[in-house]
């Protein structure tokens, strides 16, 4: 059998051998055993040993013993390490052996997953280990009516996730209380991803669980499983608002990777997209025998990935095309189960995916792995390459640079790549936008009263203040009760923004999608060209009174570019870093920004016309972080008064690029601003901003470790080998302003005027 190193060879030796940068080899790891608990149920020890699990690993025998113990744990291990039977086995054996209650069931368990495709996953591992007793389902926005009623009534397991308990379960408490009182387990599987705003709403909805939890007299054990994370326990236990402990030690056995960064091409003065490139090296593995995933960051790049691998595999052996797929969310449930279970069975040869398939989906022997672009973080890059290798033997991941800043700079720094712990996540369990929503629901739940109020925080008394005051909730000598006749939880949306904008095909009037209000400006405004699931749509009319775009099918032919004007208000400075030239400072701001146009261009990047738009500022208000440079300063270094506003914007474009490096970001959870002259601070300033009510963490963890960021920032425009500026450097695609001006060269000098320490 051929090597990942000869799998190498074969690519560099069909294509230039320059674009291979780095190849990283990882030992293999042994298996550490443990033993079955001397107290395990019966039934559940004769299920795993039918099942072929004689022992455990060392670290799933330690979250169950946490487990079992009343202690909340979180197991964050590897990639196939075997995390669910870290929660599965103190579950199941609770079911069936848990004491009689007055409702006459025995213990409950709640599965909580970000997604329903992993939830479903989960119920076909419990259903396949047949133990008796256990009578386990998924609760979801699929589950007709009837069946929800039996779930209720008589399940044991439930399986669903952060949404349904939000929007149905708490609210409908009461119909659940035979289910809440025997309540023993809550498991949260890939807690990792509660992160950012999302995971400060799950914060929230957990803590309502625990109250609603302890009405019927319940105070369940939390089990939470992650992939790798910086502080497990920490992330957890601002999840859970309670102390839990973290198993890290990974027993499972791992077989040897080779991990290869890979930087696409440049073919008439244009870099190759990681997508084509990406797709290249997929159907040459397919080709050459080899069973891979390649990853992509979009649904539409998943299906542009796909068809143009097939493409290539059909023209030299037509007969191994069939072998080539596509997978992501969207897509039927059995559509789902079937590529999976080709990639099982080995039917699949090549399959090109978005991040769904990175999430516990139990996918087993595969050899290789190709990333199309830095998935966002260290944690991602490591659940997706082990995808390969599952079966213990050795296994190739080759990391394809996007144009990117961050991308290009990883592939030139591995040391960035291998030799960095994966990042802390983020999320701020107390962000007041964030929290007072979920208030207002608890209340609407059960009357909240002072015994309630340390669990949300110490500024839960100031917020529900403020609700009492706009007339949401009202007070009495008890508590706090909702005022209202509608339900709160139809103005909290757990993923994005409360307020959304309908996508309504305009002949039919059928809802397509929606996009959060705050993007709606840009994304769906009258003219844009949208495009949702793979088809292409134009809009025509964007009715903000009615939260309604109006789309007719059709593609033009070109794209559309919204172009906007921002400016900030520092309302409050919190921390500031006096440096020797710059001035670094993290506090809260107020962003207001319009969209006043939008841009056609054609895929060869030749513009077509620029269009007025008549649409309302918005505002903003956030976390920011910014510093400022003295103009004196900016002239004796070479940057000129005319170059100021290029170079502030170049710098602020390629910090926003490499900001992920140091927190758990993405480009568009985050904005910037630049500006020549600042009121605020009477100088020339750039800000990087969260684009959330309210902040979400990224902009104070650039802010912490400001001097990281913004030298790998530097190194990574200084690095790059275009002459004026590219998008791999201080272009961005979400540029309001086209991309002018830039100054790459004086970007350079800003940054290392910032790096420069205090004296």
């Amino acid at each position: 059998m051929s090597t990942p190193d000869q799998h190498l060879a074969v690519l560099t030796a069909r294509s230039s051998a320059d674009r291979l940068l780095h190849v990283e080899h990882v030992p293999a790891r042994s298996a550490r055993l443990g033993q079955w608990p001397d107290d395990l149920s019966p039934v559940v020890l004769s299920a795993l040993l039918a099942a072929g699990i004689e022992r455990p690993w060392s670290h799933q025998r330690a979250a169950i013993e946490l487990a079992s113990a009343g202690r909340h744990v979180v197991l964050a291990t590897g990639t196939a390490s075997g995390k669910s039977l870290g929660y599965l086995v103190p579950v199941l054996s609770a079911v069936v052996e848990g004491a009689a209650t007055p409702g006459g069931r025995g213990a409950t368990a709640l599965y909580l997953a970000p997604t329903k495709a992993l939830a479903a996953d989960q119920l076909a591992r419990v259903e396949a280990m047949a133990v008796p007793g256990v009578r386990a389902a998924t609760y979801d926005g699929d589950t007709p009516p009837d069946e929800r009623r039996w779930v209720r009534d008589h399940a044991n397991v439930v399986l669903t996730n952060p949404d349904l308990l939000h929007h149905s379960l708490l609210p409908g408490h009461d119909r659940w209380s035979r289910f809440l009182r025997s309540l023993r387990y809550v498991v949260v599987d890939e807690c990792h991803v509660y992160r950012g705003v999302f995971g400060s709403h799950v914060a929230s909805v957990l803590r309502r669980l625990r109250r609603v939890a302890a009405r019927y007299g319940a105070s369940p054990t939390f089990v939470l499983a992650s992939a790798t994370v910086s502080e497990p326990a920490g992330h957890a236990s601002r999840l859970v608002g309670m102390p839990v402990a973290a198993v890290t030690d990974d027993g499972s056995p791992r077989g040897a990777m080779t991990f290869a960064l890979w930087e696409p091409s440049t073919e008439d003065g244009h870099r190759r997209s990681a997508t084509t490139e990406a797709a290249e090296i997929l159907a040459r593995l397919v080709l050459d025998g080899v069973q891979a995933v390649a990853f992509a960051r979009s649904r539409a790049g998943a299906e542009a990935l796909a068809t143009n691998a097939r493409r290539r595999v059909e023209q030299d052996d037509p007969g191994r095309a069939e072998g080539v797929s596509a997978y992501r969310g969207g897509y039927l449930p059995q559509d789902r189960r079937a590529i999976e279970r080709g990639l099982r069975d080995g039917t699949v040869r090549g399959l090109a995916a978005t991040n769904a398939l990175e999430l516990g989906i139990d996918v087993s022997g595969l050899d290789a792995v190709v990333l199309a672009g830095w998935p966002g973080r260290r944690a991602s890059l490591w659940q997706q390459a082990g995808r390969a290798g599952r079966s213990g033997e050795e296994s190739l991941a080759v990391l394809v640079a996007a144009d990117d800043p961050l991308d290009t700079y990883l592939v030139r720094h591995p040391e960035a790549v291998f030799g960095a712990p994966v990042e802390e996540t983020v999320m701020d369990p107390l962000n007041p936008h964030v929290l007072a929503p979920h208030l207002a629901a608890a209340a609407a739940e059960l009357p909240l009263s002072e015994a309630d109020l340390p669990m949300f925080g110490p500024d839960a008394r100031r917020l529900l203040d403020t609700l009492v005051t706009n007339g949401i909730l009202r007070r009495r000598p008890s508590g706090w009760f909702w005022a209202r006749e509608d339900r709160p939880t139809e103005h909290i949306s757990l993923r994005g923004t409360s307020d959304v904008v309908a996508v309504v095909e305009a002949r039919t009037g059928r809802v397509l999608g929606t996009v959060d209000e705050a993007s709606s400006h840009s994304q769906v405004h009258t003219g844009a060209v949208h495009v949702h699931q793979g088809e292409t749509w134009v809009v025509t009319e964007l009715d903000l009174q009615a939260r309604a775009a109006h789309v007719v099918r059709g593609d033009p032919g070109w794209s559309t570019h919204a172009q906007s004007v921002s400016r900030f208000d520092i309302l409050a400075t919190e921390r500031t870093d006096r440096r020797a030239r710059a001035q670094a400072s993290f506090g809260t701001v107020r962003v207001t920004t319009q969209v006043t146009g939008f841009l056609r261009r054609l895929p060869s990047g030749e513009v077509l016309g620029t269009h007025p738009l008549d649409l309302p500022e918005r505002a903003l208000t956030t976390k920011a972080v910014w510093w400022t440079v003295p103009a004196d300063v900016l002239d004796a270094a070479g940057v000129a008064e005319d170059r100021v506003p290029g170079a502030l914007h170049a710098a602020e474009h390629a910090a926003i690029g490499m900001l992920p490096l140091v927190a758990t970001s993405d480009r568009w959870d985050v904005g910037g601003v630049s500006t020549a002259l600042h009121p605020d601070t009477a100088q020339p300033t750039i800000m990087v901003f969260d684009g959330y009510p309210g902040g979400a963490g990224f902009a104070e963890r650039g802010f912490a470790a400001f001097e990281t960021w913004v030298r790998a920032t530097r190194d990574a425009v200084l690095g790059c080998t275009c002459q004026a500026g590219c998008p791999a450097c201080v272009q961005s695609p979400k540029c309001g302003n086209g991309n002018e001006p830039l100054d790459k060269a004086g970007a350079v000098t800003v940054l290392e005027l910032a790096l420069a320490a205090a004296g």
